[in-house]
């Protein structure tokens, strides 16, 4: 029995020296790359610093194509009138709205319309009054609006 066991170690030893004999590549210099690029330890002008500015550069101007980040402008006014607003001392606001954002003869549906125009720049309001303001003809050129805020 132990002539069997001393056949198989020999056997095995000498299996082993005939292997060749490689030493395992080092993984320093991959984790060195990796690690200069997180912590941005390249100079200017090297070839790591050109490409992690490329890759940022290609990150910056490709992402809003890939990603839809939802960010669209609000449109706040869709009335491309003018609107002057300015307090009347009493706690309340006047608007001067151009007549040609304003459609309507009675006075629900003027009132209707100065809101529409109203509103999406000052948030909800109650309209206390409006006056028109005319010109030397007599067509009404702009309305005065006293509003409350809610």
């Amino acid at each position: 029995m132990a002539t069997w066991f001393n056949r198989v170690y020999s056997l095995h030893t000498e299996l082993k020296a005939a292997e060749p004999q490689t030493t395992p590549v080092p993984a320093n210099p991959v984790w060195r790359t990796i690690k200069g690029f997180i912590f941005w330890s390249y100079e200017r002008g090297t070839v790591q610093y050109d490409i992690m500015v490329t890759l940022i550069l290609i990150f910056v101007f490709f992402s809003p194509v890939v990603i839809s980040f939802n960010d669209r402008p609000v449109e706040r006014n869709p009335y491309a009138t003018g609107v002057l607003v300015y307090p009347d001392g009493k706690g309340e606001f006047i608007y001067q709205v151009d007549a040609k954002a304003v459609a309507g003869n009675d006075d629900s549906a003027v009132r209707a319309a100065l809101l529409q125009v109203i509103e999406p720049i000052s948030g909800s309001v109650n309209i206390s009054r409006y006056e028109t303001v005319t010109d030397g003809r007599g067509r009404i050129v702009a309305y005065k609006v006293w509003v409350q805020r809610e």
